[in-house]
């Protein structure tokens, strides 16, 4: 738990740093911590805050303003930890755009961001502690 806190700690404090480095670990428990995030928010909107706003639990995109909110709070993190994960693999950031091709984007931005880290300094700083 305490790698997961030091993780998001990191990932926050550099919110629109797209220079650098992030280690497997660092980007995988920003993974889980989101993904755990965006569960409890979606039960708190469809248990609480859409049946105050009128709409069926659970039924809609429309009910869910908790959710859309803390994902809009998180996209530029999420772009950039994403970018400097791929720096740490010694890829440019701007692979982070293959992304944008459904379905082929994603699977090669995943197998992208399993592979290990360069052990030596590359061309986007000193391999992360």
């Amino acid at each position: 738990m305490e790698q997961m806190s030091h993780a998001v700690r990191t990932v926050l404090s550099k919110y629109a740093t797209f220079q650098g480095r992030a280690p497997r670990s660092e980007f995988w428990w920003w993974v889980l911590a989101l993904f755990l995030v965006l569960v409890v928010t979606q039960l708190i909107d469809g248990a609480v805050v859409a049946p105050l706003l009128g709409f069926d639990a659970f039924a809609s995109e429309a009910g869910q303003p908790l959710s859309w909110l803390v994902s809009l709070g998180v996209i530029l993190p999420n772009i950039a930890v994403g970018v400097r994960r791929l720096h740490d693999t010694g890829r440019s950031g701007w692979w982070i755009l293959i992304g944008l091709i459904p379905l082929i984007g994603t699977l090669i931005l995943l197998y992208f961001y399993i592979q290990p880290s360069e052990q030596a300094e590359n061309a986007y700083g000193a391999a992360p502690a």
